[in-house]
């Protein structure tokens, strides 16, 4: 299988990290939480107004709120949407990063919704379900917030958890965790999942993994050296966290209080992502299971793509607004 993997990329210096002699990791650079709880900030874009809150200082995890500027002067309340963002579960980003900064803007105008973005720890110093625990832990912390800006703006019986790659893979996970405790999460009332260009795995590779082996933005050495640090010490990637066919094909009513509540899920991704088979597949089978799934699949792109192309951007927004809104 080694000839199908780039020789020439060093997946560990692609990820920002430090691979010492005795196997653990050094990360260069740590962006650590700020000291104050509660800060407010005008975002390049007139569009949004910005605001970024601590959820758990314990663990250094925030959320940054966008809203749309038009809403602040009005009583109209917004579709909630709870974004994870991507890293393979490894990259130490935060949700102030740069490149997610026009995503959000993007989508808070063009839905119109309100975004809350969560942070969460990362591997391999706290594996996997380490993301999944904080960011269940997020849902409970806007349920209880105190802020103003949410109470006031955003619709809490109209909540998505939208994901991108590693994102995708946690806002289907914490799914499946809340779907049973949907009381407990009062007033909050999630009304679907949206898994944009998931990060899915497997033992088994599939045909776009080694079509795409070489891939610039998500090589298999270094989608392989994610999955190595993110899941649990032992685990193969067929494990649950990782391929989630595995568990659906064995647990006849894992998907009962998906079904129950009436939630849908919106599958997206593009032929040029080497995780695309896997996309389509996760998707063939939740319908299989009788879960309402939309999907869209593009051609050409490549994994993350909407980050960098403002075009994809507009695509991807519309595509949201319409699965939101129906």
């Amino acid at each position: 299988m080694s000839d199908q993997i780039d020789s020439n990329i060093d997946p560990y210096e692609y990820l920002g990290l430090i691979r010492n002699a005795d196997g653990s990791i050094t990360r260069p650079q740590i962006s650590t939480c700020p000291l104050v709880t509660t800060t407010l900030d005008h975002h390049d874009s007139s569009d949004v107004f910005v605001k970024d809150l601590v959820i758990n200082p314990s663990k250094d995890t925030l959320a940054r709120i966008i809203v749309p500027r038009q809403v602040l002067n009005s009583e109209n309340k917004l579709p909630l949407v709870v974004y994870f963002h991507g890293g393979g579960f490894v990259i130490s980003g935060s949700v102030d990063a740069p490149i997610l900064q026009k995503f959000y803007s993007t989508l808070a105008t063009e839905i119109p919704a309100m975004i809350v973005s969560v942070g969460y720890r990362y591997a391999p110093e706290n594996r996997l379900p380490a993301a999944y625990d904080d960011c269940v832990e997020s849902l409970y912390w806007i349920k209880n917030t105190p802020d103003e800006l949410l109470k006031k703006y955003a619709d809490f019986s109209k909540c998505f958890l939208l994901g991108t790659s590693a994102g995708g893979n946690i806002a289907y996970h914490v799914g499946l965790r809340v779907a049973g405790v949907g009381e407990c999460l009062k007033p909050l009332e999630i009304k679907g999942l949206i898994l944009h260009h998931g990060f899915f795995g497997g033992v088994e590779r599939t045909e776009s993994e080694l079509r795409l082996a070489r891939d610039k933005m998500l090589s298999l050495n270094v989608s392989d050296i994610m999955w190595e640090l993110g899941l649990p010490i032992g685990s193969d990637r067929d494990h649950p966290y990782c391929n989630p066919t595995v568990e659906i094909q064995s647990n006849e009513n894992l998907f009962d209080q998906v079904k129950l509540r009436g939630w849908k899920i919106l599958v997206t991704g593009c032929d040029g992502d080497p995780l695309i088979d896997r996309q389509i597949e996760v998707s063939k089978m939740l319908k299989e299971k009788g879960v309402r799934v939309v999907d869209s699949f593009s051609e050409g792109g490549f994994h993350g793509c909407e980050f960098f192309d403002d075009m994809k951007l507009k695509e991807l927004a519309l595509v949201v607004k319409e699965f939101v809104r129906a």
